[in-house]
């Protein structure tokens, strides 16, 4: 048996880049897979992600959900959870990048920024409890940047990210008597849409890195599936960096 098989999974934001990884590598591990996505150009995306995974065999939802509208947070994860029977494991991915001189960050990006990494993250996290059994776990995808800001232009974003590692301790020292572990990943640059491999400045970030190179995003998913699945019974409170040693 795989090591998910009969589980039931929400990933926020699960229609590209690491997001859909972590749906796809999941869902080969036995989960059904409920994914969010925010537009309808998303949704294209992300039915090519849902039928991926009923090739697979498992069973998956695609749910419009802005991670901006704390409503819509909360829907989607009590539809998963609905639509499942159950609800096993929480993934909160869903997230953007703003990036300028802070002097220019205006109170909508600043609200907007902490709503989808911060607010959304605890309200999804709080929906879940609701449904989660003993042994349940929840997982937030921040970001390398959160421990080491190697250049200016990322305040808004780091403060955002770095708020999620108060969240994954203060979680799991509350849902710990349940055997429900909360842990933090934090990769490093990842080739996706939202940062391409190939775009000007890539270089510099694999500069950056000990071992000279961008992840893809199966790296990110990968370490989700181990804090997912059995192996994972014993790691909580924690965050595990995956950047290719660029916080070395």
């Amino acid at each position: 048996m795989n090591a998910l098989t009969g589980k039931a999974v929400v990933v926020t934001g699960g229609s590209r880049g690491i997001g859909a990884a972590i749906s796809r590598r999941l869902a080969r591990d036995g989960a059904d897979v409920a994914l969010t996505h925010v537009s309808p150009a998303g949704r294209a995306r992300a039915e090519e992600v849902v039928a991926d995974i009923e090739a697979a065999g498992r069973r998956a939802l695609a749910i419009r959900a802005d991670s901006a509208d704390p409503h819509a947070v909360t829907a989607a994860v009590d539809q998963a959870a609905e639509a499942f029977g159950r609800l096993d494991v929480l993934v909160n991915n869903a997230g953007i990048f703003p990036y300028g001189p802070v002097e220019q960050v205006s109170l909508e990006e600043l609200d907007r920024t902490l709503a989808i990494h911060v607010r959304a993250a605890f309200l999804a996290a709080q929906a879940a409890v609701r449904h989660l059994p003993d042994g349940g776990r929840i997982i937030s995808i921040g970001s390398n940047l959160a421990d080491r800001v190697p250049t200016p232009g990322t305040t808004l974003y780091t403060m955002s990210k770095a708020a999620l590692a108060g969240l994954t301790r203060g979680l799991a020292r509350e849902l710990g008597p349940r055997g429900i572990t909360v842990n933090l990943v934090n990769p490093g640059s990842t080739d996706t849409d939202m940062n391409p491999a190939d775009a000007p400045g890539a270089d510099d970030q694999r500069r950056l890195a000990a071992l000279g190179r961008f992840l893809d995003p199966d790296d990110v998913a990968a370490t989700v599936a181990h804090l997912a699945g059995p192996a994972g019974r014993n790691i909580t409170g924690t965050t595990v960096t995956v950047d290719a040693g660029s916080n070395a």
